[in-house]
């Protein structure tokens, strides 16, 4: 007997029965039967080892595929997993998955595991690997499951056992003398695994929630190659260099207290920054014909049960009771700017309308998840809201787009992907509602000639949206802008607006944002360009360093004359001698040094340094100043 399976291109193969998904990859050549690492069979994910039923579509996953690579990193959280069982037999196992360029494993261990346990359980994990050990998959039984990994001393894999759904199969792993609750594929044996590493620990509650108890989780990576690793731990290396939260601080930018979790502080060389990205907004708005408004902290919990937020978000709210009236301090702008709309009836012919709203909002992050400025719980989004006709939305999404494109290309965002969300399984509104809105967002992406992907399920409660990512200088991906068509929200608010033919209609809602929250875009740059903001955003853009001090007087004047130019200078006095002084500039990233000495001071010139560039030479002050005021007023990167 035979079974026939068929191959991504469209052929066919024809295998004896009871052949495995290996087998085939074998059949299709020796260098694919060795790079084989997983396949998918109708769909779903599969081992390697299991047999093939006969007809099904069959493709094969190797490490260059992203499929494949996830499967390696799965298995490589598994070696990690089996090594710390032999090494502490008295850890729990909890959750290990696949993360962006890694893995991690969370561990129930006391004390947490040190830099050397590290060390030792890599070695460990190389041993394992070098003993090419099979991973092999089990069907389970519900109740035997449970009552296997308490006996094995692991009551947190019997915990997830027990909530798992009925009818959902329940499989484990062996490899060697370890087993593991999983639903796989991975890798055939844990020879296949050549090139990972352990890299660092944190502190987790088990399933997120602080009530719980806390975990030792150990994050990891793993790549087909040593090669590839080693490329990645440099990337590493040159992130921590570029690490928002170390250069927050060296800068003098930002800080946290303990008074306020999670919340920033900005100091005043960050408010310069801050401000500044307000400004240029600002500007960008005025000339795109928003309208910028300003709407309370806190309000009535009735119009977050309107919005539908109260039900779907009330978790990650903050509430508080004034007057014997229940408030919440705003997550989110939408509601009030539905309020702010419905002060007045407008008619066709004066949408769209488009409201910005730079006001502070709220929102209660865990304190696992919560992290420097990119995850915060305090913060300023260039929140946007366009009220439009049917008719309209094609074009204001257009406009949308040139605008998102102009600003990432003023922060050197050149690269730009894009994600289509979808229908969550909880969601306001009907499927017809939500297939228009989809449809729309698709529509204008394909007339925009933007490729884009899609994020199944990933649209917010009320509409569907837009997802754009940038690459920063490391080529990391950071989720930055959206945009989002909600039918749902004029509805409940009862939004209306007048026809050509005076009867009513209902407005459609776009909310957008294009730096999203300004804390955590704040995060992203200062990674982006290691601390070393262009000319325009510099919290000072000029350091004024004179030599002696019969070069006092002809500093005071160039800092006047700046300070009259609006520009950011900093004028150093000290007693110390001019390396110093520029070695401390360049430390904090100013962008350039005016070296004064007797000479300049005589010629009313100035000595040029830039922090990159170095000595620029001699220069007529006017000339320097001019120079500055263009980088400036061009936003020069």
């Amino acid at each position: 007997m035979s079974l026939t399976v068929h191959l991504p291109d469209g052929s066919t193969r024809n295998l004896p029965a009871g052949s495995t998904a290996l087998d085939l990859a074998k059949d299709l050549g020796p260098r694919l039967g060795e790079a084989a690492l997983a396949a998918q069979v109708d769909g779903a994910r599969w081992d390697l080892g299991r047999p093939l039923p006969d007809g099904a579509q069959v493709r094969i996953f190797t490490a260059k595929d992203p499929e494949g690579l996830e499967v390696l990193r799965h298995s490589g959280a598994h070696l990690l997993a089996q090594a710390v069982k032999n090494l502490f037999p008295a850890a729990q196992v909890g959750i290990g998955p696949v993360i962006e360029d890694g893995f991690y494993y969370d561990f129930k261990v006391d004390p947490f595991f040190t830099p050397d346990d590290l060390a030792a359980l890599e070695e460990e994990m190389r041993r394992l690997a070098a003993a090419d050990l099979p991973l092999e998959r089990e069907e389970l039984v519900r109740a035997e499951a449970v009552a296997r990994f308490k006996a094995l001393g692991e009551p947190l894999k019997a915990e997830l056992v027990s909530e798992l759904p009925e009818g959902v199969p329940i499989t484990g792993y062996r490899q060697g003398n370890f087993f593991d609750l999983c639903r796989g594929p991975h890798v055939p044996s844990t020879g296949k695994l050549k090139a990972f590493k352990l890299l660092t620990t944190a502190a987790a509650y088990w399933k997120g929630d602080e009530k719980n108890v806390q975990l030792c989780r150990v994050y990891g990576t793993a790549f087909p190659t040593q090669k590839e690793l080693d490329e990645h731990l440099k990337r590493l290396e040159e992130a921590r260099a570029r690490d928002h939260r170390k250069l927050g601080k060296e800068l003098g930018l930002f800080s946290f207290h303990p008074e306020a979790p999670a919340s920033p502080f900005f100091h005043g060389k960050g408010a310069v920054v801050y401000n500044e990205l307000l400004s240029y907004l600002r500007g960008l708005y005025r000339r795109k014909g928003y309208q910028e408004v300003i709407t309370p902290q806190a309000l009535d919990v009735a119009l977050w049960k309107t919005s539908g937020h109260y039900e779907k978000y009330q978790d990650n709210m903050y509430f508080t009771e004034v007057d014997e009236r229940e408030y919440a301090l705003k997550p989110m702008n939408c509601p009030t700017h539905c309020l702010i709309y419905n002060t007045g009836r407008p008619s066709y012919r004066e949408l769209p309308v488009r409201y910005a709203d730079f006001g502070r909002i709220h929102r209660y992050e865990r304190s696992g998840v919560t992290q420097g400025l990119t995850r915060v719980r305090t913060f300023c989004q260039d929140d946007g809201h366009i009220v439009c006709t049917p008719e309209q939305m094609k074009l204001e999404m257009a406009a949308f787009f040139a605008f998102l494109r102009e600003v990432y290309a003023t922060f050197g965002f050149e690269e730009v992907r894009v994600a289509l969300s979808t229908r969550p399984e909880q969601r306001l509104g009907s499927d017809d509602v939500w297939d228009q809105a989809e449809n729309a967002l698709a529509e204008a992406l394909q007339e925009a000639g933007m490729a884009y992907h899609i994020n199944p399920g990933e649209g917010a409660f009320y509409g569907p949206k837009i997802e754009f990512q940038v690459l920063d200088a490391l080529r990391r991906p950071w989720q930055l802008g959206t945009l989002q068509v909600d039918y749902s929200m004029p509805a409940r608010f009862g939004m209306r607006y007048v026809k050509a033919d005076g009867s009513e209609g209902t407005p459609v809602m776009l909310h957008r944002a294009i730096l999203g929250s300004l804390e955590r875009f704040m995060g992203i740059l200062i990674e982006h360009c290691a601390g070393a903001f262009p000319v325009w955003l510099a919290p000072v853009q000029v350091a004024i360093l004179p030599i002696t001090d019969r070069a006092h007087d002809h500093a005071r004047q160039i800092e006047s004359r700046a300070l009259d130019l609006d520009l950011r200078v900093e004028l150093d006095l000290r007693n110390e001698k001019v390396n110093a002084k520029i070695r401390d500039a360049q430390l904090q990233q100013v962008p350039y040094m005016l070296v004064l000495g007797d000479r300049e001071a005589a010629e009313g010139t100035v000595s040029v340094r830039h922090r990159r560039d170095g000595n620029l030479g001699v220069q007529p002050l006017e000339a320097f100043l001019d120079r500055v005021q263009q980088e400036v007023r061009t936003r020069a990167r």
